[in-house]
């Protein structure tokens, strides 16, 4: 009696596990295969928000809002910076090709 029911078990467990898994591939291969939507035209060349023009020669870039920060270099007219924020009459931004994060005196800037 006693192997019957462990046999009885065994099948049961074996069924169990078999549609677990089944369960587990099916849920699987719809995952894998689901295509992302496209990005419209329009995402894939967002252009940033405003866009800053540096207006002069060897203007020196910050590392915040003030002349107390230190100067991490210089950039000169026709510089662009993707501007991301302001503080008084300061200017953060990513200048194009360069350091990012860097503040400029907006006198300087043309936005």
């Amino acid at each position: 009696m006693r192997s019957t029911t462990m046999s009885r078990t065994m099948r049961t467990l074996t069924a169990a596990v078999t549609a677990t898994v089944g369960v587990l591939a099916l849920a699987g291969s719809s995952v894998a295969t689901a295509a992302p939507a496209p990005a419209s035209r329009s995402q894939a060349v967002r252009a940033p928000a405003l866009v800053c023009t540096v207006n002069d020669n060897g203007v020196n870039f910050r590392g915040g809002p003030g002349t107390e920060y230190p100067v991490l270099g210089q950039v000169n007219r026709g510089q662009n910076l993707n501007y991301r924020g302001r503080t008084g009459d300061w200017v953060m931004g990513d200048l194009w090709g360069g350091p990012t994060g860097v503040w400029i005196y907006i006198a300087y800037l043309d936005c």
